[in-house]
């Protein structure tokens, strides 16, 4: 099929108005294409005036011996019109040319792309009636609908055509069907495309999905293997294995895999990557630095080499030798965590002056981060006590950087909820405005009314709605929702309503334990004398948070 008839249209330009269209589409002319006005076409495409040049197009496209002229035509109207407007032209083309096979195709591809799954259906139909072992690839390239109801539809209108012999439309059917946990079907339809392209690795892995909805593990990583094995050269393979070691929690078996893809793949940078954060995860530190030192090598990886062995150095005590390599980190979606971590170690040590030095430098390096380096200053000088040089911090960063909403909220969070009640709240109510959605205003704007009115039922209501987001909402954060928990809980201590405490808590607390949940349930079990519960929850708080230790559940994966 010709590359005209999968152009991604990037624009719904200017489009020819109706009576053009009646005019094209109207025309029985029997004459070949006029050179001359296909001359003009070119040139008013070259000039940018698309409706011109697509008017003139059109026009010749259906004249005699035209096939050229229609692909040119139909390439420039999928560039610059609406899907819509490409499928009318290539159907009314068509249909005055039905033995043209590859205008069947065109029209297939338009009808996907415009929707118009019926058409589509019985176009494919034709097309496999005609060769059923068609290749249908480029006609599926960027058709996959994102809506669900695009998708049913599309399922709906390919269900009927014997696909038996094409593999390409096995697997678009056996994707539709695992889309909708459908895993049985799917796998019928899969295996028939295997069939056909037993080693095609998108084939394959689709397969591995499938049946990791079916069938238990042991199947599942014998197919996988079997695969591998068969198809030693497939970097895909090798990393679609890895990654599903990784999900079973299978990180030993995840590193060696690793190690003799790495070894295979002569050092590629993303194997060697993905080995060296999996041996830091198993703490073999020896070979993570040794991979990271390789992958330092390359200058494309060197700033990911570096974060890395300052992660490494960090967590083998090596601060000085941490510290080294975070500093030397300049790229920028990584700078600001490298940063933060050698501000962190600094603190360690209590060199303030040092921290504080690395925040003033990153905000000349990298104006963009100069709000979060504004932030982090005011937060130190706060931990330290120093609470009006952190406001003085916060409000010359304001004036600099006033439509930083980071830096506002900020100053709202060093804001006393009783003495600045007025100013925070306007504060807040700004925010609000300028983000609507933002789940962590709202809980900051619900503590503040419930520490002014413990009975605040616009307060109450707020964090009630946060702790509803559904865990699919793009929103949810589980860190806010048990913010939102200990708030809720939090004001139910100070009702004395101490049930309704442990209605909150006691579930995420069991789950995964933080301090302040912990401590707001014991006072909830003191309020209801309740002593065998408190001298359990006190032994348990005693041992799992001894002062200064962080949750060890706050550990996060690198990968």
């Amino acid at each position: 099929m010709p590359a005209v008839a999968v152009a991604q249209t990037t624009s719904e330009s200017h489009q020819p108005t109706s009576s053009d269209d009646r005019l094209v589409l109207n025309q029985s002319i029997t004459s070949s294409p006029n050179l001359y006005a296909l001359l003009d076409a070119e040139f008013a495409a070259d000039r940018g005036d698309m409706p011109r040049a697509l008017t003139i197009y059109k026009h010749e496209a259906f004249k005699k011996d035209a096939t050229a002229v229609f692909e040119r035509a139909l390439g420039l109207s999928i560039a610059t019109e609406h899907p819509s407007r490409s499928l009318s032209f290539a159907k009314r083309w068509q249909s005055d040319n039905p033995d043209h096979v590859p205008a069947w195709f065109y029209v297939a591809h338009l009808a996907l792309k415009a929707h118009d799954y019926r058409l589509a259906g019985s176009t494919l139909n034709r097309i496999l009636r005609y060769d059923p072992r068609a290749d249908l690839s480029e006609i599926l390239i960027g058709i996959y609908p994102h809506d669900l109801d695009d998708q049913r539809e599309l399922l709906a209108a390919l269900e009927p055509i014997d696909s038996t012999q094409n593999a390409s439309l096995s697997v678009l059917k056996a994707g539709l069907l695992y889309q909708f946990n459908d895993p049985e079907n799917a796998l019928t339809h899969i295996n028939r495309a295997l069939m056909q392209k037993p080693d095609y690795i998108p084939f394959i892995t689709l397969k591995a999905d499938i049946l990791r909805k079916t069938e238990p593990t042991a199947t599942v990583s014998q197919f996988i293997s079997q695969a591998r094995l068969r198809i030693p050269n497939s970097k895909s393979l090798y990393l679609y294995e890895i990654r599903y070691l990784l999900d079973l929690k299978r990180n030993l078996e995840a590193q060696n895999l690793l190690l003799e893809a790495q070894n295979r793949f002569d050092n590629d940078p993303e194997i060697t990557l993905l080995a060296a954060l999996v041996s830091l995860d198993v703490e073999d530190y020896k070979t993570a630095d040794k991979l990271l030192n390789i992958l330092a090598k390359s200058p494309n990886y060197l700033n990911q080499a570096y974060y890395y062995l300052g992660i490494s150095a960090e967590r083998q005590q090596r601060f000085d030798q941490a510290k080294y390599y975070l500093n030397g980190v300049m790229q920028e979606d990584l700078v600001l965590a490298a940063r933060e971590k050698v501000v962190d170690l600094e603190l360690l040590d209590d060199n303030v002056d040092a921290a504080i030095a690395v925040l003033v430098k990153l905000r000349s390096q990298f104006e963009v981060f100069a709000p979060a380096a504004y932030v982090m200053q005011a937060d130190i000088l706060w931990q330290r006590g120093e609470d009006n040089e952190a406001r003085q911090i916060l409000t010359k960063a304001s004036r600099r950087y006033p439509n930083s909403e980071m830096i506002l909220f900020a100053r709202a969070q060093l804001l006393d909820n009783i003495k600045d009640y007025d100013v925070k709240r306007t504060i807040l109510n700004h925010l609000q405005t300028l983000a609507p959605d933002n789940l962590t205003y709202q809980l900051s704007f619900a503590q503040l009314l419930l520490a002014k009115n413990k009975n605040s039922v616009e307060g109450t209501n707020i964090a009630r709605s946060i702790i509803q987001t559904r865990f699919d909402d793009p929103r949810y954060d589980s860190n806010l929702h048990l913010q939102a928990l200990n708030t809720l809980a939090e004001n139910a201590l100070a009702n004395e309503k101490f049930q309704e405490v442990i209605e909150y808590l006691q579930t995420p607390y069991d789950v995964l334990p933080t301090l302040e949940s912990g401590t707001l349930l014991l006072r909830a079990y003191q309020g209801l004398n309740d002593t065998e519960k408190v001298t359990s929850l006190l032994r348990d708080l005693q041992e799992r948070f001894s002062f200064g230790q962080q949750n060890i559940n706050d550990r996060v994966q690198l990968y």
